[in-house]
C-alpha cells in the first residue's frame, strides 16, 4: 500500500486492484500524468485506510480478493460519496456493468484498455465533483445531455431491455417478437442514441426509465 495521501495532494487517484503489477503500472502511467496516487491491494485495504479529508477519485476493479469493486462502490456511496469510482474489469458484462451505472461509476472500462481511456475518466470524475459534490443527478462529464432523436414505443421497450441485461432471445421472448426483429430495434436504438454497442448504451442510459 502506497502511504496516505496528505494535504500536499488536494486530488488523489486511489488504485484499488488485487494484481500489484497492474497497481504499480497505473500510478506510473497517472504520475507521468502529474495525477498523485496511493494504491490498495483491497477494498477492505482502503476502508480501514480512508480519511474523511481524502479528496480525488478511485479506480476500482471488479474481483478483488474480499469484498469487490461493486460492494466498496455501493459502500462508498453512503461512506464517501464525493469519491467518484472508476470501474475497471477484464470480466465486464452488461449487468455488471449497470449495477455499476446505478451507484454513480463515472464509468466502466475493461481491461486491457488505452491510457487515454483512464485520463478521460479522471478528467470525468473530476467535473463531476466540481459541478455536483452531492452526487446529484448530472452527467459524468459535467454537461447538459446530448438530445437524441425519439425512439419509437418498441425501441423504447427495446432499449428498456437491452439496459436490464437480456439478450436479444430473451428480449423477442418478453415482447413475442422474433430475434431477428429484436436485431432490427437494437440497431435502430444504437444509431439514434449514437452509441456503437450495448456497453455504451448502458453507460449512457445508467438504467432504464420508470414504466407506467
Amino acid at each position: 500500500m502506497c502511504p496516505a495521501p496528505h494535504s500536499a495532494h488536494p486530488e488523489t487517484v486511489f488504485i484499488i486492484d488485487d494484481d500489484a503489477s497492474v497497481r504499480d503500472s497505473l500510478s506510473l502511467m497517472l504520475s507521468l500524468h502529474r495525477h498523485a496516487t496511493a494504491t490498495f491491494a483491497s477494498a477492505e485495504d482502503f476502508l480501514q485506510a480512508w480519511q474523511p479529508h481524502w479528496r480525488g477519485c478511485i479506480i476500482a476493479d471488479i474481483r478483488l480478493g474480499g469484498m469487490s469493486g461493486l460492494e466498496l462502490q455501493e459502500t462508498l456511496r453512503s461512506r464517501a460519496p464525493d469519491l467518484p469510482v472508476i470501474v475497471v474489469t477484464a470480466h465486464g458484462d452488461i449487468a455488471a456493468a449497470r449495477r455499476a451505472f446505478l451507484s454513480q461509476a463515472v464509468d466502466f472500462i475493461e481491461k486491457p484498455f488505452e491510457a487515454q481511456q483512464i485520463i478521460d475518466a479522471i478528467e470525468q470524475a473530476h467535473a463531476r465533483r466540481a459541478a455536483a459534490p452531492a452526487f446529484g443527478p448530472v452527467p459524468a462529464d459535467g454537461r447538459p445531455p446530448k438530445a437524441h432523436p425519439p425512439l419509437s414505443p418498441r425501441e423504447q421497450e427495446v432499449l428498456d431491455l437491452l439496459v436490464a441485461g437480456l439478450d436479444n432471445r430473451g428480449i423477442g421472448a418478453q415482447l413475442g417478437i422474433s430475434h431477428r426483429t429484436v436485431e432490427i430495434h437494437k440497431a435502430r436504438v444504437l444509431e439514434k442514441m449514437g452509441v456503437r454497442n450495448v456497453l455504451e448504451l448502458v453507460r449512457l442510459v445508467g438504467q432504464p426509465p420508470a414504466r407506467s
